[in-house]
């Protein structure tokens, strides 16, 4: 006996029930649970859909698909940070090189000006508003994807979900190392400040990555990891 279409449409009904909420997640599961199902059905055929279904379901055991979900983030986490490291590189290389010399340059001479801490925290402080207003907007989308039932990938997701958080963690880090050590940057040895500016440069660039360049390049980056992307956004 073979699974019907109207049988798959209720495994992945099935899989969201059970808080799978990304489709290329639920499709890898009602995969695996299809084939289940059609192998129960040899050696009992005379299951039901739904007991041959919940049959196959208490073979993941106690914690259900929980397992898988976080088995496929550890895999999409690994995906996604490559990603992160290989636009992240091209700021190294020319001519984006030139750019990146005169961030740290310019981030260097303003650490020699005295209380330069609370500009950058300032300057921190602005990003950060940026960062909240954008990243509300995003998961205001996200939202309203879920409510229209539209199918949302793992990694699609996750570039929504990391589009902000870098600059929130630098203002409240250098906040704190500022209220504990109460040390003006501008006091700091030569050697300490160009180790600072190298830093932030480095942050500057991953914020940068993050939250515009990865997500301008989010449908061509779909389509690379899956295949199915283009076509499944077409139904």
């Amino acid at each position: 006996m073979k699974l019907t279409q109207t049988h798959i449409e209720e495994l992945y009904k099935f899989t969201r029930q059970h808080f799978v909420y990304h489709y290329d997640v639920q499709t890898e599961l009602v995969d695996h649970l299809a084939n289940d199902i059609e192998a129960i059905w040899v050696e009992n055929p005379n299951l039901s859909f739904e007991q041959a279904r919940d049959k196959s379901f208490k073979k993941f055991g106690i914690f259900g698909f929980m397992d898988v979900i976080e088995a496929k983030q550890k895999q999409m986490n690994k995906r996604y940070w490559n990603i992160q490291v290989r636009f992240a590189k091209e700021w190294f290389t020319m001519p984006k090189m030139l750019t990146t010399i005169l961030i740290f340059l310019g981030i260097y001479l303003v650490l020699q000006i005295q209380y330069s801490e609370f500009i950058i925290l300032g300057g921190l402080l602005l990003a950060v508003l940026f960062e909240m207003i954008y990243l509300y907007k995003d998961r205001k989308a996200q939202k309203q994807k879920t409510e229209k039932k539209e199918k949302i990938f793992l990694l699609e997701a996750m570039i929504g979900q990391t589009k902000g958080g870098f600059v929130s963690l630098a203002f409240v880090n250098i906040f704190n190392t500022i209220n504990l050590t109460r040390v003006s940057f501008s006091s700091l040895e030569s050697h300490w400040l160009l180790l600072i500016a190298f830093c932030t440069t480095v942050l500057i660039i991953l914020f940068y990555v993050t939250s515009y360049v990865i997500p301008s390049k989010s449908q061509e980056l779909l389509q690379e990891t899956y295949p199915e992307y283009k076509m499944v956004n077409n139904l």
